[in-house]
């Protein structure tokens, strides 16, 4: 949420952030709104200095001149009453109104309309070159057994998958490597729930925003299937003061993702590259305003050593304005090399949502006397899926067989796949 003061101060940069984002705000109500506040709150605060007055006063009286004063503060009562009802109202329009607003993207971040305008980082790693014509993914683990497409239709229909055999043992090589690469690096592993409140969902920022359609939601009972590890762990300090010198405080989590992939038709619908359900290991972050921006470079830099560790070739887009996801404040986008697509594809994100989510969601910390919201970052670790795709593509053999990374190798004892 976007502090109302910062709106009142200084409304032409929420007004840029919005034209940025592409974010349509309802800003002549807003200003309306808040000059009526303010002027009740003026109004309010004569009331009560006059009932002050008056409390001194009465004591003092006798007869109708008592009287007279207590009509009048009995009036003054009322008036007052009604303001504070209607100033009541004018707080829930406002909040209601403040929650549409998207995050401030940050200064570094450049404008742009969509993900095409995205700003190239950097690039590492050759893309692979084959002596052989090589094979995708879907076709080479159909052949292996590995991926079953239609059995996974068959039971849960288009865009789900059973990954199995060695490449299940695969994915597990993945998640015990990224477990103990973020151990060593401070994160704590932690299992979620994996339906939230609407009302948690709501605090994340992912309702107001297109994001919303893509989520899997159970109306009667409140709840919202988590479209990515987050979803659970930012909440896990709602409405709590975490410890100044504990700070930052850095999580970890392995779960099922849920998406409708809604506005995605006709792409990839074929395999498991873009899945309603997927497995992924996230980092989150919660850490001081100060300390914000390296804490999402350290993120960032661990993220990029997880694929890199794997040999795979990648780079590191940064998104534009337009691409941002509603809470974001800015984002870099992780892309692996996929051979037989000759093409980068998006494996994993790394944001920061500065303030937003926690003021939405009350997480805060104490500085000296000072209250102060802590800023919440998330990133990619694994995305499951995709990353075992670009290691299939990538480590395919003139034989038709998968060579394992070698960092892989211990975890699943394996070292080719046929």
């Amino acid at each position: 949420m976007i502090d109302l003061k910062l709106i009142k101060e200084n409304p032409n940069l929420i007004k840029k952030a919005c034209d940025d984002r592409g974010v349509k705000f309802d800003f002549t109500r807003t200003a309306k709104l808040i000059k009526e506040k303010s002027t009740i709150l003026q109004k309010v605060e004569i009331a009560r200095s006059e009932k002050n007055q008056a409390s001194k006063q009465i004591p003092k009286l006798k007869g109708d001149d008592r009287n007279k004063l207590i009509a009048q503060m009995k009036k003054v009562d009322h008036d007052a009453n009604k303001l504070e009802k209607r100033l009541k109202d004018i707080d829930q329009q406002l909040g209601e109104l403040l929650l549409q607003l998207p995050n401030i993207p940050k200064d570094d971040v450049k404008v742009g309309d969509s993900e095409a305008d995205n700003e190239v980082i950097k690039e590492v790693g050759q893309p692979k070159k084959f002596a052989f014509k090589p094979q995708d993914y879907l076709t080479l683990t159909k052949k292996l057994d590995l991926i079953d497409i239609k059995r996974a239709a068959k039971v849960a229909g288009s865009r789900f998958g059973y990954i199995k055999g060695d490449l299940a043992l695969l994915g597990n090589a993945l998640f015990q490597y990224g477990k103990d690469q973020l151990s060593q690096n401070g994160f704590d592993l932690i299992f979620p729930p994996l339906l939230i409140k609407d009302e948690i969902m709501r605090g994340l920022g992912y309702i107001e925003g297109i994001e919303e359609k893509d989520k899997y939601h159970f109306g009667d009972d409140g709840l919202y299937l988590v479209a990515t590890g987050e979803h659970a762990m930012i909440p896990l300090h709602a409405d709590e003061f975490l410890d100044n010198e504990k700070l930052p405080q850095t999580y970890f989590t392995y779960s099922p993702c849920f998406r409708r992939e809604a506005g995605s038709y006709g792409k990839d619908t074929k395999g498991i590259f873009r899945v309603h359900q997927f497995d992924k290991m996230e980092m989150v972050a919660f850490t001081k305003a100060e300390e914000s921006d390296e804490v999402h470079q350290f993120m960032l830099g661990i993220a990029e050593k997880l694929i890199k560790d794997l040999g795979l070739p990648y780079r590191v887009t940064k998104m534009v304005t337009g691409d941002l996801a509603f809470p974001s404040a800015r984002s870099f986008d992780i892309e692996c090399h996929f051979p037989v697509q000759n093409k980068y594809r998006e494996t994993g994100s790394i944001s920061t949502c500065t303030d937003f989510q926690a003021r939405r969601l009350n997480i805060r910390y104490k500085d000296g006397g000072e209250t102060k919201y802590v800023h919440t970052l998330n990133g990619t670790a694994y995305a499951m899926g995709r990353t075992l795709i670009a290691i299939v593509e990538n480590y395919q053999t003139k034989e038709g067989q998968i060579e394992v990374p070698e960092v892989l190798q211990q975890y699943c004892n394996l070292k080719i796949i046929k």
